[in-house]
């Protein structure tokens, strides 16, 4: 488990490297000084200094910082500015917290010091600082020419807007990898069910699912997703079988039925990956890490069949064998009945992996990222209708829990799929990251986007007094985001 966690970790390092890594590189093809690159926040464990950059790998890795000259000196004149800034940053290199969090957790700056206030007529940086953080700055030895600040609004947009941007060249990498490895996911058309819409419409096993309404459907989980949003529509099919296509129309029919449960959420291979309180399965003693074996004996494979099986009970106490922690045993529980309403379709599907060609590659590789960015944004709109709450973000800690138990669940298949699984992972959260980075929120690199874009459009910065207020507040939200996030965590893992 150690090694899981560890491994986890790497990857998470990675992805949030690649980010900072991205920065970095365009402030340096622009000739802006770095000060520092670092992995991490809170006390530095290792730090070395080569030319002008120290780096540095911090405590806890759940973050990491690009801190370009002007950012970590900056002051403005005014007296009360300064006094505000005073209390947040300490004039030093490394003083000031750039943490790149999964899922969108992020916060990139403390407000205070942001890039995004600068003329861009190349103005010298010095005139937006205190006379004391400028006198700082010259007797360190740095040249403000090479400062963020003096650099134009496009090159400074470009080194803001490359840490997303490679965000999203890391996922295209990582699916090029897996699709070239292993190919892509289509929608099939896995079984068909006698007297169903599905039957009606004409679809047999073996069909490929294409296009839906118009929306293309390149992956199994296009499929799933828009059903998601559209379980009532009426579906206009394209589909492909023996190399033709074909056209059908289908209706979900409306099931309203009683539905046997007992109050778990299973993974695909039939681990128990939550257990709900006060339900059935915790009062039987089932728990978070058991993996289901058998429902009234009859061996299950996966979550499929083991709701299947439960289903079927009418009211009646199953038993359930487990696995758990290598001990076989046998738990008796009796399901709750709810009342479930569906709309069936009468068809079930499947993503079974198909080798391309390598120039198809490069095209399900792109097609790859789209999908991950539209998962994103269209879950940033199911947050803002109440769809998704905030029990169903993950922040470091649980994203770390769920790589690790993702890679104890690979083992069986081999170091390839461990490696194959991690590569997806990182491709989904490195773009995860991407797009929250991109949103116009204070503190984020979005918010520092928008700031230069005015800043562009006015043809003069904003002030700073105002611009450091705008992030501060922005700063501190995400941050109590982010312990409520990393409680809800903490307390998932127990």
């Amino acid at each position: 488990m150690v090694i899981n966690i560890i491994l986890a970790i790497l990857v998470l390092s990675i992805i949030i490297i690649i980010h900072e890594f991205g920065h970095f590189i365009v402030a340096k093809a622009n000739g802006i000084t770095v000060v520092e690159f670092s992995l991490g926040f809170g006390p530095k464990l290792i730090h070395f200094k080569k030319g002008e950059t120290e780096y540095s790998l911090k405590l806890l890795p759940f973050g990491g910082a690009c801190i370009m000259l002007g950012e970590d000196f900056l002051e403005a004149d005014d007296d009360e500015q300064e006094d505000a800034t005073e209390g947040n940053n300490t004039g030093k290199a490394g003083s000031k917290l750039d943490n790149d969090f999964c899922n969108g957790k992020t916060a990139e700056d403390n407000g205070f010091g942001n890039t995004s206030r600068y003329s861009s007529d190349n103005t010298s940086a010095g005139s937006y600082m205190s006379e004391k953080k400028k006198q700082e700055a010259l007797e360190a030895g740095y040249d403000m020419s090479k400062s963020f600040a003096n650099k134009t609004v496009w090159a400074r947009i470009a080194v803001i807007a490359a840490g997303p941007i490679f965000n999203f060249i890391l996922a295209f990498v990582c699916s090029v990898v897996i699709i070239g490895s292993i190919g892509y996911d289509p929608c099939m058309v896995d079984v068909v069910y006698d007297n169903s819409p599905a039957v009606s419409a004409g679809l047999k096993e073996g069909d490929k699912i294409i296009k839906v309404n118009n929306q293309k459907i390149t992956f199994y989980r296009d499929y799933s997703f828009y059903r998601v949003y559209h379980a009532d529509d009426t579906m206009n099919i394209i589909y492909e079988r023996d190399g033709q296509k074909y056209t059908t129309t289908l209706t979900p029919e409306y099931v309203k039925q009683q539905k046997y449960q007992m109050g778990v959420t299973l993974e695909q291979n039939g681990t128990i990956a939550g257990v709900s309180d006060g339900t059935p399965a915790q009062k039987a003693g089932i728990k978070k890490g058991d993996i289901i074996t058998a429902v009234n004996g009859v061996a299950v494979d996966g979550s499929t069949k083991i709701i299947e099986l439960v289903g079927q009970c009418n009211g009646e106490s199953v038993d359930i064998t487990i696995n758990r922690d290598g001990s076989t045993m046998q738990l008796n529980v009796t399901p709750d009945s709810v009342e479930n309403e569906y709309y069936y379709t009468g068809f079930a599907s499947y993503g079974a992996r198909q080798k391309v060609s390598p120039i198809s590659v490069i095209g399900y590789a792109f097609k790859e990222v789209g999908y991950s960015v539209n998962t994103v944004v269209k879950s940033l709109g199911m947050m803002f209708t109440g769809q998704v709450g905030i029990n169903d973000l993950s922040g470091p800690v649980g994203t770390v829990s769920a790589m690790s138990n993702i890679v104890e669940e690979s083992k069986a298949d081999g170091t390839f799929y461990v490696i194959l699984n991690l590569l997806n992972l990182a491709g989904l959260i490195s773009a995860n990251l991407g797009v929250m980075n991109l949103l116009p929120i204070p503190a984020l690199d979005g918010g520092r986007l928008l700031f230069l874009i005015i800043e562009w459009i006015r043809r003069k910065p904003m002030n700073p007094k105002y611009e450091g207020y705008v992030n501060m507040a922005g700063f501190m939200l995400l941050m109590l985001l982010m312990v409520v996030i990393l409680g809800h965590d903490i307390i998932n893992l127990f």
